[in-house]
């Protein structure tokens, strides 16, 4: 296997179209863009993959941004595929992104779980992830 960051010159039309399956396994209803719309150079970001043999097997990614708070991360879309968990694969994409963050000088990364999703929860706690006493609130712009 082969945890790595994406660049933009490693998407090719497979690659998208095996993201386009395996985020199924994580949210069948959101549309989801096209990798070439996530990297834009204007859009600070980070995707970190695994691969096996050839196969897009495992996905994360960290947005990386500025308030007056201090410089952040989010990290987003977390995905193994379902016949490959349980062999840590979530925990290398997270230790990668973690990595990035580290030379990025992110004061703190964030990310949001849904209280179903023990098994996520439990890998973010045991990286160091603490449960934040906040709401989160949503509008929808659609």
């Amino acid at each position: 296997m082969e945890i790595k960051l994406l660049t933009p010159e490693a998407i090719t039309p497979e690659l998208q179209s095996q993201l386009q399956r395996l985020y199924l396994q994580l949210n069948a209803e959101l549309r989801q863009l096209t990798l070439e719309e996530v990297m834009e150079p204007s859009n600070a970001i980070d995707v970190a993959i695994c691969l096996h043999q050839g196969q897009l097997v495992g996905l994360a990614m960290m947005a990386r941004y500025k308030v007056v708070s201090g410089h952040k991360g989010m990290i987003e879309d977390v995905v193994v595929s379902q016949d490959q968990r349980g062999q840590g694969i979530g925990k290398k994409l997270m230790l990668l992104l973690l990595e990035r963050a580290r030379e990025c000088k992110l004061n703190d990364v964030l990310l949001f779980s849904g209280h179903h999703r023990t098994a996520a929860i439990s890998l973010y706690k045991s990286l160091g992830f603490a449960l934040k006493n906040s709401g989160l609130y949503i509008k929808k712009l659609d």
